[in-house]
């Protein structure tokens, strides 16, 4: 009976690699940038480096920091948008407002 328990050991630890991989690969990513546009169903976020993003908008998209409701995200903002690099298309698991930044140029009071 020993013999099987430890059989049972090894083989758990030899299989676990190949489970916990699909997890590793639901990781969450951010993006960060100005919106660009913004409805009710997306919001497409530039980073001002040549990106522009869509991400969608779900049920349980938890918006934060300077504004805490979808409705009140606006064109302009600055947001950082989390997501997982598995989703096709993109979707938004959370979005936090930033404080407004100076533009590239612009003087700073």
């Amino acid at each position: 009976m020993r013999r099987f328990s430890v059989w049972m050991v090894a083989l758990a630890a030899l299989l676990a690699p190949l489970v916990v991989p699909g997890g590793a690969s639901a990781q969450m990513r951010e993006f960060t940038g100005k919106v660009d546009r913004i409805n009710k169903e997306e919001v497409i976020v530039d980073n001002r480096m040549g990106d522009k993003v869509k991400f969608e908008r779900i049920d349980s998209t938890e918006v934060s920091g300077e504004k805490a409701d979808w409705k009140k995200v606006k064109k302009n903002d600055w947001v950082t948008v989390s997501w997982k690099m598995i989703d096709k298309p993109r979707k938004a698991y959370k979005m936090v407002v930033l404080p407004p930044k100076a533009e590239a140029g612009e003087e700073v009071d």
